[in-house]
């Protein structure tokens, strides 16, 4: 167990930068601290109580929530799920053994990871491994997900500016995308660039 703890120690955890804390054991949040600076987590949070961390959470997001229920105004299980409902955070929920398999299975659907106390170092950092990798898989997502949004505001820019070439300079259509894609070309700049400049000419 040590030696799997020490070769996960020299990993580093490059998707995931900053943590949230949802502890009201000082000593747990301390524990769970020191592991996640260990797994180079460079900016972690902590807070006693679920009302303090959804304070929080309006103005700042984590990559990662750990929460040690049971909290003091409330469980934690409906706060693990509705951090994890924003898709912006991991969320790693720790309960009491004997509550493991009802709360579990309350909250895997909603993407929450759970792990039953005692816990050992080994099994947190598994826990923490599996996080990591479902934000690198949410970052690669929402990365595509912002090129496909500008590549369809791009393709709505340039047809603006072919209309205005087909109305104003009585362009057909493939003269029009001809026109844009030379002074793309010769200008080198992107076409949306030169639509812009077209859109600027023409609509002021």
């Amino acid at each position: 167990m040590r030696m799997c703890a020490e070769k996960y120690s020299r990993e580093r955890w490059d998707a995931m930068e900053s943590a949230l804390i949802v502890s009201c054991s000082e000593k747990g949040a301390s524990s769970l601290a020191g592991i996640l600076t260990e797994a180079s987590i460079s900016h972690i949070t902590t807070v006693s109580n679920a009302g303090e961390a959804r304070r929080i959470l309006i103005e700042k997001d984590f990559d990662l929530c750990v929460i040690n229920a049971p909290l003091p105004d409330e469980f934690g299980e409906i706060l693990a799920r509705n951090i994890a409902a924003r898709i912006t955070s991991q969320v790693i929920l720790i309960v009491r053994s004997e509550l493991f398999d009802e709360v579990s299975s309350k909250v895997e659907e909603d993407g929450v990871i759970t792990i039953a106390k005692p816990i050992s170092k080994p099994m947190f950092w598994n826990a923490l491994k599996l996080a990591s990798v479902m934000h690198k898989r949410i970052s690669v997502m929402k990365n595509e997900n912002r090129k496909l949004i500008q590549k369809i505001e791009d393709i709505r820019v340039i047809d603006r500016a072919k209309c205005i070439l087909i109305s104003h300079l009585s362009f057909t259509e493939p003269e029009a995308h001809r026109y844009i894609e030379k002074q793309a070309m010769d200008m080198r700049i992107t076409r949306r660039k030169v639509a812009e400049e077209i859109l600027k000419t023409y609509e002021n």
